[in-house]
């Protein structure tokens, strides 16, 4: 038996775009809204005060017949340390046999995968025309979810930026003007700033157990479509309080059931449907009104994904093929 080994570099050097992330991720919550995906809520453990070690494990049937499970890490510590907020593996498995086919690096597929869902979020629930984005935590996952924007809303050419070290505003913004031509980057002061008459807004601060929120609905526009990608850690209740998007119905409504996120957050009854509804057809786009999405990066995204990367490394010939 063997499994390739994919370290962080060989699969940065696969060259995976961002479209093709994205066609994955929608094509794994079309295959969700059809009944077509068996992935049990994240379990984990937390070895330090708002830090934590999730095993997500997924399986997709259909078309596709991938499973895997990513064991990822996210310490916000890590930050202050100069070292990467989220790390982790990811395993994939032959379906057939249940035997390891690869093990590889999951900081940058987490990455991917995180801004390829945040643009399908997007392209399903932006106003027609949005031209204005604000984004709010300026780490890695922000930075391929602006890519996504780019990609999913085609008429982008503002993007006002907030993160509370000045210094990582600089760094995103001169590291991103150069992959977004024709766009505006606008380096903010306050949080406040960067979402104002933005028609879509997104956050990425760390995810903590007791959050401060501090992104009122006051401070957005009527009919802004607000994005989190960490979990309930910036916006506000009333933000979410309109029509409500997450990723995963019984993930969410599961981990709100255990009484550390989304406090305050809509509950069952106050769902409109989940990214499988949207990609399935079961539930129509919403343009209009303030739209709130909780993304909480799902399992699903990691395994569809993950075998892109896979395939493509077997195709050129990259990685280490190690014996079990």
């Amino acid at each position: 038996m063997e499994v390739l080994w994919l370290s962080r570099g060989d699969v940065a050097s696969l060259g995976v775009t961002m479209v093709e992330a994205m066609a994955e991720v929608e094509r794994g919550f079309r295959l969700k809204g059809q009944g077509k995906v068996e992935m049990p809520a994240k379990i984990g453990v937390h070895t330090r005060p708002d830090c934590f070690l999730h095993a997500m494990p997924c399986f997709v049937s259909g078309e596709v017949d991938v499973s895997g499970l990513k064991w990822v890490g996210g310490y916000p510590p890590n930050q202050a340390k100069g070292l990467p907020y989220i790390t982790g593996i990811y395993c994939l498995n032959d379906c057939e046999t249940g035997f390891p086919l690869s093990v590889m690096d999951a900081s940058w597929l987490t990455a991917l995968r995180t801004g390829a869902a945040t643009g399908v979020c997007a392209r399903h629930l932006a106003a027609p025309g949005a031209e204005v984005a604000g984004m709010v935590g300026l780490g890695v996952q922000a930075r391929t979810s602006l890519l996504a924007l780019r990609e999913a809303l085609p008429n982008l050419r503002r993007v006002q930026v907030y993160d509370l070290f000045p210094s990582q505003t600089g760094r995103f913004v001169a590291d991103q003007e150069p992959l977004l031509p024709g766009v505006e980057l606008v380096p903010c002061l306050e949080a406040e700033a960067a979402v104002r008459e933005a028609d879509v807004t997104v956050t990425c601060v760390p995810i903590v157990t007791d959050p401060k929120r501090f992104i009122p609905a006051a401070w957005l526009k009527p009919d802004a479509l607000a994005i989190s990608v960490d979990y309930d850690a910036a916006y506000c209740e009333d933000v979410m309080a309109g029509l409500f998007v997450c990723d995963d119905r019984e993930q969410y409504l599961w981990t709100q059931e255990h009484g550390v996120y989304f406090r305050g957050y809509p509950g069952a009854e106050g769902i409109y449907g989940d990214m499988g509804d949207l990609c399935a057809g079961k539930t129509p786009p919403a343009r209009e009104g303030r739209r709130g999405a909780v993304l909480m990066g799902i399992a699903l995204d990691d395994a569809l994904v993950g075998s892109l990367l896979y395939r493509r490394a077997r195709e050129r010939g990259v990685g280490k093929t190690l014996e079990l």
